[in-house]
């Protein structure tokens, strides 16, 4: 008797295990979305400088360059759609994130808004990451290798002996951009100004809490694994196969481990290091961050982070804190929102497809683009006034 009179109250109960469940996501989505975070002005960091001061601010086919090891590089060239500001010619050059390339939205996004500011656009495609483009040599695209971004740069430089060049990196393209121009001052020639936007710094400090839950870390280094994993094994017969050029190091067993792997710091430790035949992740993280190179680089530098980052913890954006604080052409800006390369605009169902970022970019490159054609006009009349003396 007593069953049968608990039994009508059973719907209400999983009526409120329900309503609990939606209240949880809605929740989680409010929380990681930031919906009902207040909002404030980015923080700045910078030297007081002149600098700082001025700054307050058509698709082509396909390119494809080969490597010294065989590898085939590619890239794609997007012309101006309109003159730029300057009445220059300026091409920027960009490295997307991680396993993406040109195709990727954010890119297209951020191309376009270029190209109607007069920019020409070279991108490259992360060695690998183009399902359609199968690898010519047993070695993908890296944490910090800048081979394939050099080879792009040196093109540019070659195809277009008048253009100038602004440099822009997204995520772990960011580390890869400020870690080329730092390798050599002479990859700095003929460059304006370099952005990097939403990087880490030091692979080797950001292993640590790469495994934390904090913001769903862990759940996003899953993520990323996974679709890393998919991504090497698609070429897995020219990395893992019988090959006489595979790194000696990569074996069987690394492949095993492989389809294992959980996060990408696993990934890195059983095959992306050995490309490179670096003997320990350690050893891959330390020398393939662009850490040690951001003070050997002397254009224009701006550093663009998020306050809430999933990706970058709060501890690594004291790199470029205290790197903005000491040198006069380093600017850091970190906004409270903006995620990881999200940035965007409008109504909370509805954003702007055009982001805060792209338009950040672009506005700070036609500034350094004013800046240096200022520059360069008042040592014209300079050289005038004395030849008159």
């Amino acid at each position: 008797m007593s069953a049968m009179l608990e039994t009508p109250e059973l719907p209400a109960v999983f009526d409120g295990v329900k309503l609990a469940a939606v209240a949880a996501v809605l929740y989680v989505i409010v929380r990681c979305l930031n919906l009902k975070s207040p909002t404030a002005p980015p923080e700045l960091i910078y030297q007081d400088s002149a600098l700082a001061q001025e700054l307050h601010l058509t698709i082509l086919l396909p390119s494809y360059l080969t490597m010294p090891d065989g590898a085939t590089a590619t890239f794609d060239l997007f012309e101006p759609q309109s003159e730029h500001c300057i009445g220059e010619d300026v091409t920027m050059v960009i490295c997307p994130g991680i396993a993406n390339h040109s195709e990727k939205q954010y890119i297209r996004t951020f191309v376009d808004y270029a190209q109607k500011n007069g920019y020409r656009c070279a991108v490259l495609n992360h060695l690998g990451a183009l399902p359609n483009i199968e690898l010519t040599s047993p070695r993908m695209f890296t944490y910090g290798c800048t081979w394939e971004f050099g080879a792009m740069v040196n093109y540019i430089k070659k195809t277009y002996p008048q253009t100038q060049l602004v440099v822009v990196g997204f995520s772990l393209g960011g580390n890869i951009v400020c870690k080329y121009l730092g390798e050599s001052q002479a990859n700095q020639e003929r460059v304006l100004c370099c952005v990097s936007v939403c990087q880490g710094y030091s692979a080797l400090r950001a292993q640590e809490t790469f495994m934390q839950w904090d913001q769903c870390r862990r759940f996003y280094n899953f993520l990323m694994a996974d679709n890393m994993k998919k991504i090497i094994l698609s070429h897995r017969q020219v990395l893992f196969g019988d090959n006489m050029k595979k790194p000696q190091s990569l074996s069987d067993a690394d492949l095993s481990k492989l389809y294992t792997a959980t996060s990408l710091m696993q990934i890195d430790d059983n095959v992306m290091r050995k490309f490179h035949g670096y003997s320990s992740l350690k050893e891959y993280y330390e020398e393939e961050s662009c850490l040690h190179y951001l003070h050997r680089i002397y254009v224009p530098l701006l550093l663009v982070n998020a306050a809430d980052d999933p990706l970058v913890h709060e501890s690594l954006l004291s790199i470029p804190k205290a790197l903005s604080e000491k040198r006069e052409n380093v600017m850091h800006v970190l906004p409270l929102h903006g995620g990881h390369l999200g940035f965007f605009e409008g109504s909370v169902l509805f954003p702007e497809p055009l982001t805060w970022m792209d338009k950040l970019v672009v506005q700070y490159a036609n500034a350094i683009c004013q800046w240096e054609k200022t520059k360069s006009h008042c040592s014209d009349t300079e050289q005038a006034v004395s030849g008159q003396e």
